[in-house]
């Protein structure tokens, strides 16, 4: 699960995720399919969301609007690796 804040919540929306990092680098595009293909998902910062005025009919499927509360739901007691940047 990846909780997208700020301008990453553009991340869920068509012809956004695209670009390399770096040279030999896969392409965007591919880390997005490849992630959603192992069963990845996206929750999507409701507030960065809806402040950028967006568009929730054409989001992922993978992606779903949800804050912190849903955020420690999917957490619960077990033990989680997170990281920001």
């Amino acid at each position: 699960l990846m909780f997208l804040t700020k301008e990453a919540v553009r991340l869920v929306l068509p012809g956004h995720a695209v670009g390399v990092a770096c040279e030999c680098c896969p392409p965007l595009p591919s880390l997005v399919e490849r992630f959603a293909a192992a069963g990845g998902r996206f929750l999507v910062c409701p507030i960065c969301f809806n402040s950028r005025q967006l568009d929730l009919g054409v989001v992922t499927a993978n992606a779903a609007l949800g804050g912190t509360v849903q955020l420690w739901e999917w957490i619960g007691d077990r033990p989680v690796t997170t990281f920001s940047y």
